[in-house]
């Protein structure tokens, strides 16, 4: 009895029952720390002034809650230190919020996510050291607006005046990021909003 070649069965063929089976990989998924590269400089600040306009809301609401509770009269009320405490950690709690999550709702608009230096998901406190350090988008110029008695437009000449350096100087970044954000581990990365994977 002449038996037939291993090929002619049909034993090593791709899907046979007998055929041999590669090992599965299941490599964990997550973004490559340079796979999505860093949004252009006018879409960064786009979305910046476009958070800027949503906090309004925020504060609106939570002044308004503070004042309320607190039986605030008047602007000039002693506690207003309080008030701008207060505002303070509820931007905070934002962002922090916001930022774990991945996008703050201005970011999901512009296509815009934060990650940190190897591509995942930031931690709270990688979050809470970012909001800290993006103060410096306005503590150098209200420092120096401090000593002095300027207008308003004088005032806000200084403070956009630094915005703006603060921005170009990005550039001298390598990857383009935001120094604060360098400073922090994060980067932000060009993405769809997360609701549309």
């Amino acid at each position: 009895m002449v038996s037939s070649p291993p090929e002619a069965s049909g034993s090593d063929q791709p899907g046979s029952p007998l055929a041999p089976v590669a090992p599965a990989t299941t490599a964990p998924v997550s973004i490559a720390p340079r796979a999505s590269g860093t949004p252009g400089l006018w879409r960064r600040m786009a979305c910046w002034l476009y958070e800027g306009m949503l906090l309004f809301a925020v504060v609106f609401v939570s002044g308004w809650l503070f004042s309320t509770l607190g039986q605030m009269r008047d602007a000039m009320d002693s506690r207003r230190h309080l008030l701008q405490a207060f505002l303070f950690v509820v931007f905070g709690v934002y962002f922090v919020w916001f930022w774990t999550k991945g996008q703050t709702l201005a970011m999901k608009t512009w296509n815009i996510r934060i990650v940190d230096t190897h591509g995942r998901p930031v931690s709270q406190r990688r979050a809470l050291a970012r909001y800290l350090l993006g103060w410096i988008w306005f503590l150098p110029p209200l420092a120096a607006i401090a000593p002095f008695k300027l207008s308003g437009g004088e005032s806000a000449v200084l403070i956009f005046g630094w915005v703006a350096v603060w921005a170009l100087l990005a550039r001298f970044h390598p990857e383009r990021q935001f120094w604060h954000d360098a400073w922090a581990g994060t980067r932000l990365i060009t993405s769809k909003p997360m609701s549309r994977q």
